[in-house]
């Protein structure tokens, strides 16, 4: 039996396997809506074997947005095109799909990924806006200085954040993921870093907490418990004066009491040339071991878990309830069906993909030679008399008759 093919539940959502995708900008959207990419690129996803596929970063104003090309939920086109986007996905996959929600923060109004060698921070021809954050202090010099927001200003982000959820549920998300993180808005209050204000706003963590859990307090009140509500969180600024691995405890420990259900834990990117250790294969694991260990959050693990071995190791352990895989799946979008034959696990395919099964393809153990192939009459695509190019039938051997 494979542990990172076995069932977990999460809030009031039930999962198959263990097995996330990670939410991914793919900077496309036009006004904030989701355009046919959007369906190219989730429905894709949702026929990788993963349990669990989470949209992308959404803005939930229009300041909140990272680019230009990023999607929002803040207006009934937007809503529509992810409802509609939900509704074709879910024709053809039974993955469970959530979507993230954020306000980008200081980190606001930038260019896309195709256009950053020409520098980050959109200049004001090319639409620039004015970003928000506690306090006047800008991620790094020639960036935009953020306007820093008054209670009122709190209020407003607040409200976007819930009327965001509201939408989702309406759109037919089976849940919400908070961006918490990476150095946008949240993460902007919660780190000494970015937030020197000197008001209950600011000063010890338990002030610099207050507006984050403000906000997962709102959307919890709206979002359904039969849904799943999770919050990705820095584990760490990588900084002796920033957030520390005790920090994401205590902040975890206040999640749990609000009634979050899993934590996503990440790390770093509040502010530039900060020395960081080497990006390695599940090298932020263990912050999520630590939060499953010290709460009752389930946790799920990041950090270049890019093989199938790595991923069943990290569920088998107990080092993580469940790993989310961001790039891997970029690169193979079936990267969960192909770990699963690596594995010895038998999944369903989709109808469309029955072909390429272990034993309905010859090829499959050449393009994946360390994979099983399963001996199994399971979804076979042709009758036995058709047999030539089966990996399970035993073929005549060379000159005999």
């Amino acid at each position: 039996m494979s542990a990172l093919f076995s069932p977990v539940r999460i809030g009031g959502l039930d999962l198959g396997n263990r097995i996330v995708v990670s939410p991914m900008c793919q900077y496309s959207a036009v006004e904030g809506i989701a355009q046919p990419w959007h369906l190219i690129h989730v429905g894709s996803l949702m026929q990788s074997g993963a349990a669990l596929v989470i949209m992308e970063a959404t803005g939930v104003e229009a300041d909140g947005r990272g680019t230009h090309g990023c999607l929002g939920l803040h207006n009934d086109d937007q809503e529509q095109a992810l409802a509609d986007l939900v509704s074709n996905a879910r024709r053809y996959s039974s993955a469970a799909i959530g979507i993230q929600l954020q306000h980008a923060g200081r980190k606001a109004s930038t260019r896309t990924i195709a256009d950053r060698w020409k520098g980050e921070p959109l200049p004001p021809e090319e639409g620039a806006w004015k970003p928000w954050g506690p306090s006047p202090l800008a991620y790094m010099d020639g960036w935009p200085e953020p306007i820093a927001m008054t209670e009122r200003d709190m209020d407003r982000v607040r409200t976007a954040f819930t009327e965001a959820a509201v939408r989702a549920d309406r759109a037919g998300f089976d849940l919400v993921e908070i961006h918490g993180a990476h150095g946008y808005l949240l993460h902007n209050f919660l780190s000494p870093m970015s937030n020197l204000r000197t008001d209950a706003w600011g000063g010890p963590l338990e002030n610099r907490m207050r507006f984050p859990l403000d906000v997962v307090r709102a959307v919890r009140e709206v979002w359904p418990r039969g849904k799943a509500l999770g919050y990705r969180m820095n584990s760490t600024d990588w900084h002796p004066e920033g957030l520390s691995l005790d920090d994401a405890v205590i902040l975890a420990t206040e999640l749990e009491r609000i009634g979050v259900d899993y934590v996503v834990m990440s790390a770093g990117n509040i502010a530039p040339g900060i020395r960081i250790p080497p990006a390695t294969p599940g090298h932020q694991v263990a912050f999520a071991t630590r939060i499953r260990r010290e709460t009752g959050l389930k946790a799920m693990a990041v950090g270049m878990i890019c093989v199938a071995t790595l991923a069943e190791e990290i569920i088998d352990s107990g080092a993580a309830d469940m790993v989310a895989i961001g790039r891997a799946m970029l690169d193979n979008p079936r990267w969960a069906i192909h770990a699963a034959a690596e594995l010895g696990v038998d999944l369903t395919y989709a109808p469309q993909l029955v072909r390429v099964r272990p034993n309905n393809w010859t090829g499959f153990k050449i393009v994946h030679p360390e994979a099983t192939v399963e001996q199994t009459e399971r979804q076979r695509d042709r009758p036995p008399a058709s047999s030539w190019d089966r990996p399970s039938v035993e073929q005549p051997s060379e000159g005999s008759t």
